[in-house]
């Protein structure tokens, strides 16, 4: 490949300066929300959790978008495939280590009185 093959393959897969900022300004004004909602207790029990939740949910989804570039490439299909196991990978890894943890929990622990 020449130079001019290699600076588009480049460009195809980097972003702006403009989108890196948005995506950290973002993200960083989302950590400071879920900061302050937590430190002052503007919220509790599972509106807390589920807050927390939400906001991160939309922090990956900013970050998959404005780091990561997922869906801008010429062919993303691949990218959402690779995606997709690695989102059931971690559900997998999630929901089983919950599941373990309440059982031992129920199997270990004592009652207590």
């Amino acid at each position: 490949m020449n130079d001019v093959a290699l600076s588009e393959i480049h460009k195809s897969w980097h972003g702006s300066l403009r989108s890196y900022v948005i995506g950290f300004v973002v993200s960083i004004l989302l950590t400071l929300v879920a900061y302050f909602v937590v430190a002052l207790h503007l919220l509790a029990d599972w509106r807390l959790l589920t807050f927390i939740f939400g906001l991160g949910i939309a922090q990956a989804v900013f970050q998959l978008l404005f780091f990561l570039h997922l869906g801008k490439e010429t062919r993303p299909r691949w990218s959402l495939v690779v995606f997709g196991f690695m989102l059931l990978l971690l559900v997998i890894l999630v929901l089983g280590s919950l599941w373990i943890m309440y059982n031992l929990d129920g199997r270990v622990m004592p009652a207590m009185q």
